[in-house]
């Protein structure tokens, strides 16, 4: 657990101790690169399946292979996390975004009001398929699909903006329902 808080969530489901050694190391490597072991980790470590499912597909759609560049999948996050007005991935991810982009004021925009922000046609055109995907995605049309592939996105880029604005749509939820809290250093952090 993290010195700053007891438990990263509201519910009573304490961490398999002890970890198991993948794990134990997985969080060690979490610690020297990030300086923490993101709370979201701790929360799922009440069982070491769940979290290892979580880890694969968040490491999967946001650091594997994709024509869609990393700041970009942070972007969606904060977006989608805006919407859902989830705590723990503003937080976080505005963090992430801060620091790919080098920008403190447009993670802080993406947060608000990304349409705030000065995007270029691509990321626009991305983050406004994600907002509408959140929140109504009964209405994403071929239309939709078709403006992201003339602002350059392949067929492929559209699969994985789905994916990823899929993913933080589970994530917010479950971090919503369980109350999950940022560790306290991302707020201060890339600013």
């Amino acid at each position: 657990m993290t010195k700053d808080m007891k438990r990263p969530i509201a519910l009573d489901l304490p961490m398999v101790n002890p970890l198991p050694e993948a794990t134990q190391k997985y969080f060690d490597v979490c610690a020297e690169k990030l300086g923490l072991i993101p709370n979201v980790l701790q929360a799922y470590a009440f069982d070491i399946d769940k979290l290892n499912t979580f880890a694969a597909l968040y490491n999967d759609l946001m650091l594997g292979d994709s024509g869609i560049t990393k700041l970009e999948r942070e972007m969606i996050a904060v977006v989608v996390s805006s919407i859902n007005k989830c705590f723990y991935c503003l937080v976080a991810h505005g963090a992430a975004v801060r620091e790919l982009s080098g920008d403190p004021a447009l993670g802080e925009m993406l947060v608000m009001n990304y349409r705030a922000a000065d995007l270029d046609v691509r990321q626009k055109s991305m983050l406004d398929f994600s907002a509408k995907l959140t929140e109504s995605s009964d209405k994403i049309e071929e239309a939709d699909r078709q403006i992201l592939r003339d602002a350059g996105f392949s067929d492929r880029d559209i699969w994985d903006i789905g994916a990823v604005t899929g993913f933080f749509n589970m994530t917010n939820r479950v971090a919503s329902a369980s109350d999950m809290r940022p560790n306290t250093q991302y707020h201060s952090a890339h600013r």
